[in-house]
């Protein structure tokens, strides 16, 4: 009996027992994550991911993850990834071997790196988290593809202008290309940067 105790405690020191768990939607406000959300906003949960350590709360919004030192430790330090400002890129799902008792997913959303093990299971529900992310890194990709070549286009034209092969007389000249260059920039922005992936998520999440 004892050695099953300090076992148990062992395995949840080490994180060996910390394999996380898909919540059902009808117990995401149990989620710690849940005090997070900017329901004021429009913001909603579609994925969470709960381990002993960990949440992993997954909104149209972004990620939010309550991170836990260890699993013996009720210390949280509470972050918070936007879609809008952070992309996501590598997104990867291994499925388990014979004696394997989880999968894992594994993504990057800005510069942190996240690797998640999950129930083997509840593989059949993470495909579809895999789907989602990987179609909203997709869309950010293609979205930075046209803000970049948009900001070509106009920097191509401010050279031209600047080189005097187009005439314009008049005095407000400067002002007139730097209202220009703030509103094409805004605009450029505005149309090709998502804050909100919500049609994403009910497109792919089916649990």
């Amino acid at each position: 009996m004892a050695g099953n105790i300090f076992g148990k405690m062992a395995s949840d020191t080490l994180g060996l027992s910390d394999i996380g768990k898909i919540l059902s939607p009808k117990d995401f406000d149990k989620a710690d994550g849940d005090d997070y959300i900017m329901h004021e906003d429009g913001e909603k949960i579609y994925f969470v991911i709960k381990s002993k350590s960990d949440e992993y709360v997954f909104t149209n919004r972004g990620l939010i993850h309550v991170d836990g030192q260890s699993a013996v430790s009720k210390k949280r330090v509470v972050k918070r990834h936007e879609f809008l400002y952070e992309k996501v890129s590598a997104v990867t799902l291994e499925t388990a071997g014979t004696v394997d008792l989880d999968v894992e997913i594994k993504f990057t959303i800005g510069n942190e790196v996240f690797s998640i093990d999950v129930d083997k299971n509840q593989l059949e529900q993470l495909k579809d988290l895999y789907k989602a992310l990987y179609e909203i890194g997709k869309i950010q990709a293609k979205n930075n593809r046209y803000i970049e070549n948009g900001l070509n286009s106009l920097n191509m034209a401010n050279q031209t202008i600047s080189n005097g092969y187009i005439q314009v007389d008049t005095a407000d000249l400067i002002e007139n290309i730097t209202k220009f260059n703030f509103n094409w920039m805004n605009e450029l922005r505005e149309t090709y940067s998502n804050k909100d992936f919500g049609e994403i998520f009910e497109k792919y999440i089916n649990n």
